[in-house]
């Protein structure tokens, strides 16, 4: 089997470089991306697999030239990373030369008109109070916000029918709201083909700005959450990863802001846990049958003009898969080998374990890694479980293969890294 090639398109926003560093290292797969401006995407791809061009929904011809490209490029899927392009992609499938990663178009189209989110869930306990007009305001303040939008843009609290009536005469198609005045979340989801949903995960959203999320931590999952994620997945069609925003109201209930089929950037928290959204949303898109395997530890993620962790697991033992975890793609994984660097300078231990079919020796000695740089080099036959070989006290593992790591988790109930989530181990 080739590889499975993939578009993220549009390719500069910040979800969409998410989606790119969830994909990059997997070995099945060979990421394009597409944007239709010039941005940070035409530094991190390679250029042979970036295309900037004419390439926004609303340009004459758009559907053509991006059915040449994803002809040319050979593409297998394409995932949308703006909530307009995933309800273009969705209403427009059967034209698109692709697979889309995305929810159907009803489904979009709901979710892109809070409107219509509102109408649909107005019999539910978590559905905010929607005026239909100025006269049925009886205290101040409320929330104007537009129908459709996205990035916190235009929306504002007032305080008095003065500005009520400056805001809804100088802006369009907006929607009134009662005010919540409580703590906001975001709940980010997951539901395969058969529309199980497999994954509920609240976290913070602190330090808002561009309605991005700077600072976001994992919280524990309430049965008031869980009830209105599971509302939303039953009344909806979902496909891969979804999110909806919440906050509380005067009387410490969570209300419901939006929902949106995409990926949203700060999903990169729970992709350190275990939980690739894109990833679990390609195979599932391929038929393939996908199960959560999420670590349980407490994570924190904070945005500067890149991502750092921090995790309430100390460990002073490595231990690092060779074939497609040092090594992937026929080259040195450069992220990894800064890890193992910073482990050896907090005197952490760090082996090498692998089923490697050559001599490990020597292919290190190919890709000019020195031997030294390791503790003890742990190689296996090809029948032998490495979950049997690991001293599990204070000790994590990474390895890009999935039943490596679920048996290491299980039997050894230790901290597992799929290749992508190194970056979460370093300093």
């Amino acid at each position: 089997m080739g590889k499975i090639k993939v578009v993220i398109f549009p390719a500069g926003a910040e979800n969409a470089l998410e989606i790119y560093n969830s994909l990059k290292y997997n070995l099945h797969l060979e990421i394009f991306g597409i944007s239709s401006k010039s941005d940070h995407a035409k530094y991190i791809y390679p250029e042979n697999n970036y295309i900037q061009g004419k390439f926004n929904i609303n340009d004459e011809g758009f559907l053509e030239r991006l059915n040449t490209i994803l002809e040319e490029l050979d593409i297998d899927i394409i995932i949308p990373t703006h909530d307009t392009v995933a309800l273009y992609l969705a209403e427009n499938k059967e034209m698109i030369h692709a697979k889309v990663l995305t929810s159907d178009k009803k489904t979009a189209r709901i979710a892109r008109e809070k409107r219509l989110t509102y109408d649909l869930f107005k019999g539910e306990s978590f559905c905010p109070k929607i005026f239909l007009n100025p006269a049925q305001i009886a205290t101040f303040p409320v929330i104007i916000k537009p129908n459709i939008g996205e990035g916190a843009k235009n929306i504002f609290k007032v305080t008095s029918k003065k500005n009520l009536d400056y805001i809804m005469s100088s802006h369009e198609d907006m929607l009134i709201s009662e005010f919540l005045p409580g703590d906001e979340l975001t709940v980010d989801c997951f539901t395969n083909r058969q529309g199980e949903l497999l994954f509920i995960g609240p976290r913070t959203r602190e330090r808002i700005q561009m309605g991005i999320s700077f600072r976001s931590q994992s919280v524990a999952l309430s049965d008031e959450m869980k009830h209105i994620a599971e509302t939303i997945n039953n009344r909806l069609s979902f496909r891969g990863a979804w999110f909806f925003q919440i906050k509380k109201d005067s009387n410490n209930n969570y209300k419901l802001l939006e929902v949106s089929i995409r990926q949203a950037g700060t999903m990169a928290l729970f992709r350190q846990l275990g939980v690739n959204f894109a990833l679990l949303g390609i195979f599932d898109l391929l038929e393939k049958d996908v199960e959560i395997n999420k670590n349980n530890f407490e994570i924190t993620l904070d945005r500067c003009l890149y991502n750092r962790y921090s995790m309430n697991y100390e460990y002073d033992k490595v231990y690092i898969d060779l074939d497609d975890t040092l090594i992937v793609k026929e080259k040195v994984n450069t992220t990894l080998i800064q890890f193992i660097y910073q482990c050896i300078n907090q005197s952490k231990k760090v082996f090498l374990i692998t089923k490697h079919e050559k001599s490990v020796e020597e292919t290190l000695l190919n890709y000019r890694i020195s031997s030294i740089m390791f503790d003890g080099i742990i190689h296996l036959k090809i029948d032998e479980k490495k979950s049997d070989f690991i001293n599990p006290d204070k000790a994590i593992l990474i390895d890009n293969y999935f039943m490596e790591r679920k048996q290491a988790k299980n039997l050894l109930s230790i901290p597992v890294f799929d290749v992508d989530a190194v970056e979460s181990l370093l300093l």
